[in-house]
């Protein structure tokens, strides 16, 4: 398996192209940033992935702008939700806005597209907070929310598994909001850590065979990681990319870069 991320413009080698971007917190400031980018996305990628803190504050208008940003694009779109997503406890009104627009949007579940011959495979969750081996969380303190994202990295590990478990592909990816590794936490305050994501996550992105792991919410964290069974793992946080998308390139033979 041959990957590579790059400039949308230096994608030059056969596979599946795959953009992907998080933490884009669409609110009417922001409103069309994105839009130019993606209507001519199909240049560049064959599929968009959207991590999560799709939305400021997850509030209908903003889901609203983000239908507006990402409707009608020449490629699939697959998503997850973020923790902003669900600020207002609207997330399932914002998950049904998306699928409305035909966003396949997955919570604990799988896709398969077939795309260049190819069959994409591809398992989402949120994730949740949980701590790292050198960075454990305290479930027991903190407010309702941080004690409720402290119990869910877990548990949405175990969906992300057992969702990926399902998948019959080339080539399969983990798609997920929080982190699952340290590696790209990277810049942030090390004190944030555990209420940035859950070793668990890595530990179900290796049990379940991923090619590679896509996450955002670490906006000052660092692009590039890998878990402790070699998985690639890219932050793909807006602020840490630095551009509409990041695209990288999957093959299911060895290639080299051109």
């Amino acid at each position: 398996m041959w990957l590579s991320g790059a400039m949308p413009a230096d994608v030059a080698q056969p596979g599946i192209r795959i953009a992907a971007v998080a933490d884009t917190h669409l609110r009417p400031a922001v409103a069309g940033r994105f839009r130019p980018d993606l209507l001519r996305i199909a240049e560049h990628a064959d599929v968009l992935l959207l991590a999560g803190d799709l939305t400021e504050s997850g509030s209908l208008a903003e889901a609203d702008l983000l239908c507006a940003e990402i409707a009608d694009l020449p490629v699939p779109i697959v998503a997850v939700l973020g923790n902003h997503d669900h600020d207002r406890k609207l997330g399932f009104r914002i998950a049904a806005q998306l699928t409305g627009i035909g966003v396949h949007l997955l919570e604990g579940t799988a896709i398969t597209l077939e795309l260049n011959g190819i069959r994409l495979g591809i398992a989402g969750v949120m994730g949740g907070s949980g701590g790292f081996p050198d960075y454990p969380g305290d479930p027991e303190n903190g407010t309702e929310e941080h004690r409720a994202r402290m119990l869910r990295g877990p548990i949405d590990a175990l969906r992300l598994q057992q969702a990926l478990d399902t998948l019959d592909a080339d080539i399969r990816i983990a798609l997920m909001h929080f982190a699952p590794v340290v590696d790209t936490l990277v810049g942030e305050p090390t004190k944030f850590y555990p209420g940035l994501g859950c070793h668990a996550l890595a530990e179900a992105v290796d049990a379940g065979r991923a090619t590679l792991a896509l996450h955002g919410h670490a906006h000052h964290g660092t692009q590039f990681g890998r878990t402790a069974g070699g998985v690639p793992v890219r932050n793909v946080s807006y602020p840490v990319i630095g551009r509409p998308y990041v695209v990288y390139e999957l093959a299911t033979a060895p290639a080299q870069p051109a």
